[in-house]
């Protein structure tokens, strides 16, 4: 993955959140499933881990490479959420992986200006710097989601969260926030 630097701090915030602290934790939430817990739902109201995952890579590939890259928009949102697996995790984790790098590079290609510029994203007309923001703001809502569900299904603490000096808790080394 590109390496998070830049002189704005939102482009450097919103990399570090997709890269470095959600998709960390969406990958290893799907690790600890069995395919059928991936595409589990609590009902038909609710989506599941497999249909957040495949949402959040058409999201960010919509609004950051699309939108603010110029790349083609081929997104399908309706089928990130009718579709019932059993797409394999790791497929579903190349894509999303595939959707954050490729953010990752669109948002560092960025000059200051383009941040200020309007964008027609998904039928809206937004400055970048609201793209930005939507996208991280999204992408951390729905980790919450794959993680709480990751929680109920495997009945278990992921240990995501290590606060400096918290040295009981065994896991993954990742970012508090």
């Amino acid at each position: 993955m590109p390496k998070i630097r830049s002189s704005n701090p939102l482009i450097t915030h919103s990399t570090r959140v997709m890269q470095k602290v959600y998709l960390p934790r969406i990958l290893s939430c799907l690790e600890r499933l069995s395919p059928a817990h991936i595409w589990w739902r609590p009902n038909e109201a609710s989506n599941s881990v497999g249909n957040l995952t495949l949402h959040l890579a058409g999201n960010v590939r919509q609004w950051l490479i699309s939108g603010l890259g110029g790349a083609e928009d081929h997104r399908d949102r309706d089928s990130e959420f009718s579709e019932r697996g059993p797409l394999p995790r790791r497929v579903l984790a190349s894509r999303i992986r595939k959707s954050v790098e490729g953010a990752c590079r669109v948002l560092h290609k960025l000059a200051p200006e383009d941040l200020g510029r309007d964008y027609p994203i998904q039928g809206f007309r937004v400055a970048g710097s609201e793209a930005v923001f939507h996208v991280a703001e999204h992408f951390s809502h729905h980790a919450g989601q794959i993680i709480l569900l990751t929680k109920m299904l495997t009945a278990r603490d992921q240990k995501f969260t290590h606060l400096p000096g918290d040295r009981k808790k065994k896991g993954p080394k990742l970012p508090a926030l």
